[in-house]
């Protein structure tokens, strides 16, 4: 009897435990559910779109878009020679790195890839991370803490804000590349921390205006401060293809960026001084604990490196088609080969881009949180791959069909409702 007893004390007891885990999971599902509802009824919900790319065209079920919402600036992505480049390296070396870096992951492409990219940002060495968040992720906890004090501008790309939460550094926002307002919260708060590290976009991702760069690192000099700066929208594009820092003629003591954008491939990397790259090699987490990049992805990068050393008319060409949009539409000339077109609401910018996919363009609308509240956008991307009868006739479009007489709202008022 005491054996039956026993066994029946535990069915009931795991008839419990899974009665307590159904209601558990009912009660994960109601949130998400209320959540998701919450997003829809501010037009805010996010969904997945199957994709497939050929080159500046997408195909989306059964429509064949122009789009012009890409960061392939250079159209390497798709380019023959870094296909061949790729594949090579799957025939030498395999599919994946198998292991941490600092374990067996650091294939030999590895040390050619980052004597590159120190050699192109004029820096003695470079450290290649897993992506571009999980360079500034992984960098900015490494050189600053609890002790520490952050100045990040208020425009700044996610994964620097990511990284300034883990790192437990004081944190103060400057208005959008605002070089008084910095000098105003270095002047109150440098004395009260022992480092000072500056963070910005080269070229600010959602907005395609560059950071000024030059004041910033003399702000740094004059308040010891560091200055990092994410260069991936700038990197093969400006500076004749060296990046944002390279075209002002100035040298950041941190530069970040990605292989992602121009280069066509994927990883981030970070080129700076010697030590400051070794202690990053032996310190950064997300280079300690994640498995190292594919050998395909590093080779690629490297024959996107050749392609924008050899042919500075392509690197030229994004920007370039960027300014005869803005020429076309009145406004203020591009800076980069992003052009964002301030609609404010969620609504009109969802609208805006289901306009451009009747006149047959794939131009995604950009809400919240990505953008500060009111700044909703259509966030339009130039790439060398794209035709300039076609950058005149998306200019044709938005005009008629979008601004309807209207003009976007300017780069001050976006950063009004970003201070």
């Amino acid at each position: 009897m005491a054996g039956l007893d026993r066994l029946a004390t535990g069915i009931i007891s795991a008839t419990a435990e899974a009665q307590a885990g159904d209601a558990m999971a009912k009660s994960l599902d109601l949130y998400a559910e209320q959540k998701l509802a919450a997003l829809d009824a501010r037009a805010l919900r996010r969904r997945l779109s199957d994709t497939a790319r050929e080159g500046v065209w997408i195909v989306r079920g059964d429509r064949r878009l122009l789009s012009f919402s890409c960061n392939d600036y250079l159209g390497l992505s798709v380019h023959p020679r870094l296909k061949a480049a790729a594949k090579d390296a799957i025939d030498r070396y395999g599919v994946g790195a198998g292991a941490s870096r600092l374990v067996t992951g650091n294939h030999p492409l590895y040390a050619v890839l980052e004597r590159r990219l120190a050699n192109l940002k004029h820096t003695d060495e470079a450290c290649v991370f897993g992506s571009g968040y999980l360079a500034n992720t992984g960098i900015v906890p490494s050189l600053v803490g609890r002790r520490d004090a952050i100045f990040a501008d208020a425009l700044c790309h996610a994964c620097l804000w990511a990284g300034t939460q883990l790192s437990g550094a004081s944190l103060h926002v400057f208005h959008h590349n605002d070089v008084g307002h910095l000098e105003e919260l270095l002047e109150q708060h440098r004395s009260s921390c022992d480092r000072a590290l500056i963070l910005t976009d080269g070229v600010f991702s959602m907005d395609g205006d560059l950071a000024p760069l030059p004041a910033l690192a003399q702000l740094a000099g004059k308040y010891d401060a560091w200055l990092m700066s994410d260069d991936a929208h700038g990197l093969g594009v400006l500076g004749d293809g060296a990046g944002s820092a390279a075209a002002m003629g100035t040298a950041p003591d941190l530069q970040m960026g990605t292989l992602s954008k121009a280069l066509g491939s994927y990883g981030g990397y970070l080129c700076a001084s010697r030590p400051v790259v070794e202690l990053l090699r032996t310190r950064a987490r997300t280079l300690i604990y994640s498995t190292g990049l594919p050998p395909a992805q590093i080779a690629a990068a490297l024959a996107a490196l050749d392609i924008i050393q050899e042919e500075p008319e392509r690197v030229a060409a994004p920007h370039a088609k960027a300014l005869i949009f803005t020429r076309m539409l009145g406004l203020p000339p591009a800076q980069s080969p992003i052009v964002p077109l301030v609609l404010g609401t969620e609504e009109a910018a969802i609208a805006g881009s289901a306009i451009l996919e009747d006149a047959g363009f794939a131009v995604v609308a950009i809400r919240p949180p990505t953008v500060p509240s009111g700044t909703a956008r259509l966030r339009i991307a130039f790439s060398a791959l794209h035709n300039d009868d076609d950058v005149l006739r998306l200019a044709d479009t938005v005009r008629l069909k979008v601004l309807r007489g209207a003009m976007p709202m300017t780069m001050e008022e976006t950063s009004r409702l970003s201070a």
